[in-house]
């Protein structure tokens, strides 16, 4: 286990301790209100932890505070490290992101899209082109989830057991065959709709790879980044420190909810769209490799290029998400200004963004209200960890970038 500790003081650093806390101070008026049980929030420039706070609860029922060694499910926030581990892949020359995905899952090597029609009576047609590598990475693969409610093929997913992305029961290669047998919402390339595209690109990386993604992950990112605590299971010596998971009630309050069976040994299901839990030290070595673009401590994942491509805008004809995208981004979300990498958000218009943020600023988030993003022209690093699933839309992480660049002062 590696702590994250405050490195050097606010001012040093180019922060403003005041705008700190205030910062501090406008998530513990959360707490106190009863909206979150507890939070955590580091801050860092040009590498260097400046600003670390923990508030609150991890559990609030056992009464165990928020501490820098908390596991959190980071959900969503998975899909960067899953982008990640594809793209070591690449560099190998085993995976291209132009290589068609039937090339590796025979069941996708002839996709077809919806066109009309409901339950047993569905018209569709060939796709237009293949569907790629690129597309999974990039959220334009057509594919979906079955918790949106705004296009009949969701429906398709909901009737085929994907309430929760993973068929009951089934390992990642039976449930992404269960994908494949479903239409495509659009043409691969076409348009953008967050979706369970990153457990097709797990499971890409197994048969690549000829391991497990488990096994994959822990040997080939976790292990030489120094994530000691990241994984897809909590073992017993560390299941006192993982956070309950709450959600938003009707009344405005949280109570507690289920999450990933985590404590329950390995799990069948390798999610690389959301299955893992980590720690802020875990998050920050990650964010780590990509500012230092691929390389830490003297190790190096990924070339700096490859980075690059990873964390620029690959909508066509520089797009952003509210003119490509059919579906909302979790940290944007209004979409203006913000385009889409390879597993990142980036933002390619500061003007139109809803909350401050710098050109090329880039990241993601989970659906339990975790985030982080890094900032290049500022040489900014930022994340945020609690453990509540929201109901609705809200301003936490818009309120977040606000007070984060108001503390800048360099």
């Amino acid at each position: 286990m590696a702590l994250l500790r405050q490195e050097v003081e606010p001012a040093e650093a180019g922060l403003d301790p005041k705008a700190l806390d205030r910062l501090d101070q406008h998530f513990a008026h959360y707490v106190d209100e009863g909206r979150l049980p507890g939070f955590l929030v580091a801050v860092s420039r040009g590498g260097r932890v400046a600003h670390l706070t923990t508030h609150g609860h991890g559990d609030l029922a056992a009464g165990r505070p928020v501490a820098p060694d908390t596991l959190w499910r980071i959900y969503s926030m998975t899909k960067p490290v899953t982008a990640v581990a594809a793209l070591l892949l690449v560099e190998e020359g085993k995976l291209s992101l132009d290589d068609p995905v039937g090339r590796h899952l025979p069941a996708f090597a002839e996709p077809r899209v919806y066109v009309e029609g409901s339950g047993t009576d569905v018209r569709t047609r060939p796709a237009a082109g293949p569907l790629l590598i690129r597309h999974l990475m990039t959220h334009t693969a057509g594919l979906t989830f079955a918790f949106y409610h705004c296009h009949p093929v969701d429906a398709l997913y909901r009737e085929a057991n994907l309430e929760s992305a993973v068929l009951p029961g089934s390992d990642l290669a039976r449930t992404v065959d269960v994908y494949a047998s479903l239409p495509l919402q659009f043409d691969p390339g076409t348009q953008w709709n967050y979706s369970v595209a990153s457990n097709v690109l797990g499971r890409v990386i197994e048969v690549v790879s000829g391991r497990p993604l488990d096994e994959f992950l822990a040997e080939r990112v976790f292990g030489p980044l120094g994530m000691t605590d990241a994984g897809f299971r909590v073992t017993d010596a560390q299941a006192d420190r993982l956070a309950e998971l709450y959600g938003e009630t009707d009344e405005g309050g949280i109570a507690p909810i289920p999450g990933l069976p985590l404590r329950n040994g390995r799990p069948r299901f390798l999610s690389g769209s959301g299955g893992l839990a980590a720690s802020a030290h875990d998050i920050h070595r990650f964010m780590e490799l990509l500012r230092r673009r691929g390389e830490l401590d003297g190790t190096r994942l990924l070339a700096p290029e490859t980075v690059d491509l990873m964390t620029s805008n690959h909508l066509p004809d520089g797009a952003d998400l509210r003119s490509f995208g059919s579906r909302p981004a979790h940290d944007e979300p209004n979409n203006d200004g913000v385009g889409f990498g390879l597993g990142v958000s980036v933002v390619i218009d500061p003007s139109r963004t809803r909350a401050p943020a710098g050109l090329g600023t880039y990241g993601w988030s989970g659906v339990a209200t975790t985030t982080f993003w890094i900032d290049p022209t500022r040489d900014l690093t930022v994340q945020f960890m609690t453990q509540v699933r929201p109901k609705t839309s809200h301003t936490m992480f818009t309120d977040l970038k606000r007070l984060v660049h108001e503390a800048v002062t360099d």
